[in-house]
């Protein structure tokens, strides 16, 4: 079992930066892949970055790439979300996930594969 708590959010300019994280509790956490997800106001819930329980794989949507960077300190049990270059596209809700597989180095990108998530944290981008 894996608790998980963001923080981070808020409100910013164009351009600006912000760091995500998210806390987890519980014995599983460095056994776990994690990743973030966002949802915007009338759409869907969409992948945004991922990483292996390990931190030496990561994934990341197409568009974030360049932008955003996912890392994790294990013995912290937290994964930070790096946002560089803001824009107000990147306006939603962020959440964090983790998969319930131990001890796998995969990576998964679909909101099905993770079966703990945290309450979000609001992103939001002003123009």
């Amino acid at each position: 079992q894996v608790q998980l708590v963001e923080s981070g959010g808020g409100v910013v300019q164009a351009g600006d930066s912000l760091r995500l994280s998210c806390q987890a509790s519980g014995r599983t956490f460095s056994y776990v892949a994690i990743g973030w997800f966002r949802q915007a106001p009338g759409k869907e819930r969409e992948f945004v970055a991922a990483i292996s329980r390990s931190g030496e794989s990561s994934d990341y949507a197409d568009s974030v790439k360049g932008r955003f960077t996912i890392s994790r300190d294990n013995a912290k049990s937290t994964v930070y979300l790096q946002m560089n270059s803001l824009q107000p596209g990147d306006t939603a809700v962020y959440y964090c996930a983790a998969n319930s597989r131990l001890g796998t180095e995969r990576l998964f990108v679909t909101n099905g594969e993770y079966g703990y998530w945290g309450q979000g944290t609001q992103v939001t981008v002003a123009s």
